[in-house]
């Protein structure tokens, strides 16, 4: 009997041994596990975070083109308004000499006519100043 007690003893010291390998092993694994689970969360923040830079940066550039061409385009209808005045003002100015022009054209036609019937009047006259 005294043989299968030093067995005994030692086989429980074993199966101690192994739990407490077991329970090390486990709470390492544990460790590990965390430290993979809180290396992968800081990455896959820091991807999100690029990502979101990323489509930031892009729609902070599209805003401000955008914010450029508004400004551009205020500044094209300002410059067309003011060509519409101009092109109404130069419309009036040659609208005018037309008119001017015309108004030189019936006078000098009226004067060819004075002057053809103050001839016609002045030969008549001779006429029976003749007779």
């Amino acid at each position: 009997m005294e043989r299968s007690q030093p067995e005994i003893g030692s086989l429980e010291a074993s199966l101690l041994h192994i739990v407490q390998d077991h329970q090390q092993a486990t709470v390492r694994l544990h460790e590990q596990t965390e430290i993979a689970k809180k290396d992968a969360i800081r990455k896959a923040v820091r991807v999100s975070n690029l990502l979101v830079d990323s489509v930031n940066g892009g729609v902070e550039e599209s805003f401000l083109i955008e914010k450029r061409i508004e400004s551009e385009i205020r500044v094209l209808a300002a410059t067309i308004t003011r060509f519409m005045k101009q092109s109404d003002q130069w419309l009036s100015a040659t609208h005018a000499m037309n008119t001017a022009i015309k108004e030189i054209g019936d006078f000098e036609n009226w004067t060819k006519v004075m002057e053809f019937d103050c001839k016609s009047i002045g030969a008549a006259i001779q006429n029976i100043h003749k007779e």
